[in-house]
Formats: structure tokens, C-alpha cells, sequence
């Protein structure tokens, strides 16, 4: 099973090799809280990126993440990063992903206010 996502203008597409997330990641972070993002991680290795091109980076704090967005639109349909264990992750964007219920997810809340 798969489900795919974009940035608004469609020059950024994604599909990530797993089941649709019944659960989303609220970070209070400086960066997450003011855009809104609902993020699920997965391993690098399960999510294919078409338009890689159109992407740009930011980066703030510590990092360790690399927040992509399009260049054209603006949107960030995810972060890629290493996770805990050093492996390659991304943090899909939820709300680039026009199939998932956004109101049914059960959301966690992660305080990276204080990190």
C-alpha cells in the first residue's frame, strides 16, 4: 500500500511505500507552529520524491533537519533528517497529502519548543 502527496503547484510529488498514517506529529517548535504542519516520519528509503529540482532548504536551531520546500509555491511537503538511530528519515507534510482525513488523525503533541 502507498499514498501520495505534493506541494501546491505540482512540481513537487511524493509517495510514501506504507500505510496512510492514522496518527500525525504537532510540533510546537518555532518553525512547525506557525506553518500548521501535521507531520508522520518514515525512513528515507520509503519515500520517492519527483521534482527534486523545484526544492530548496531551510535549516534553523540545531540543524539537523532539512526543511524542503518549492520554489515556485512555497509549500513544505516535508523534512528529511537522520532520526534517533542515525538513519535517514522524512517527516511528511500531512497536509500535502489530499487523500488523509486530516480531522480524523489522532495528534500527537511533541514540545520541540524546548529543544
Amino acid at each position: 500500500m502507498s499514498f501520495e502527496g505534493s506541494c501546491h503547484c505540482g512540481a513537487v510529488t511524493f509517495t510514501v511505500e506504507a500505510e496512510a498514517p492514522d496518527q500525525a506529529i504537532s510540533c510546537n517548535c518555532s518553525h512547525c507552529r506557525r506553518k500548521g504542519f501535521l507531520l508522520a516520519f518514515y525512513p528515507a528509503t520509503q519515500v520517492r520524491v519527483t521534482g527534486e529540482e523545484s526544492l530548496t532548504e531551510y535549516r534553523f536551531n540545531t540543524h539537523r533537519l532539512a526543511h524542503m520546500f518549492c520554489r515556485a509555491c512555497g509549500v513544505q511537503p516535508f523534512a528529511q533528517g537522520a532520526g534517533p538511530d542515525g538513519a535517514a528519515t522524512r517527516a511528511v507534510n500531512l497536509r500535502c497529502v489530499p487523500a488523509i482525513d486530516l480531522d480524523a488523525l489522532s495528534v500527537q503533541a511533541f514540545d520541540g519548543a524546548e529543544l
